[in-house]
């Protein structure tokens, strides 16, 4: 599953979805918000989505991930609106029988996330620098 939420991502219930008594190995990637990017302090972040295409397109990297591993759980999520240093950004997991093959598709998956949805990024900065968008 992959869902976009302007609400604070709770760890917690996601990591939950994970569980199953076959699992060997869970991986779980958390994106926080740091307080410097390029050298620049970094006061707040906004990350903006086109929501329709990102779901679509969230929907197809963890249904890649799905037929090229054998997982036995997938949850991703990314926010969008204001978030604060230390916020989660994003959060992926995976559980798998085996540990390999939980990292390869954790890494594919928010490789992919990062790469392929449409969510941009504005950093707003604390040296009165302004703001500045990203791809990230």
């Amino acid at each position: 599953m992959f869902a976009l939420s302007e609400r604070p991502i709770d760890a917690a219930a996601l990591r939950a979805r994970l569980a199953h008594h076959a699992a060997g190995g869970v991986c779980v990637f958390e994106g926080v918000v740091r307080d410097r990017n390029d050298g620049r302090r970094v006061a707040s972040l906004r990350y903006e989505a086109y929501a329709e295409l990102a779901q679509r397109e969230g929907e197809r990297v963890v249904g890649e991930a799905l037929a090229r591993w054998p997982l036995l759980g997938v949850a991703c999520m990314h926010r969008t609106g204001e978030l604060a240093l230390g916020d989660l950004a994003v959060w992926v997991g995976v559980a798998a029988g085996h540990r390999a093959e939980a990292f390869d598709a954790c890494r594919f998956l928010i490789d992919s996330i990062k790469g392929r949805l449409p969510i941009w990024k504005r950093e707003d900065y604390a040296d009165g620098g302004g703001t500045r968008w990203l791809h990230p």
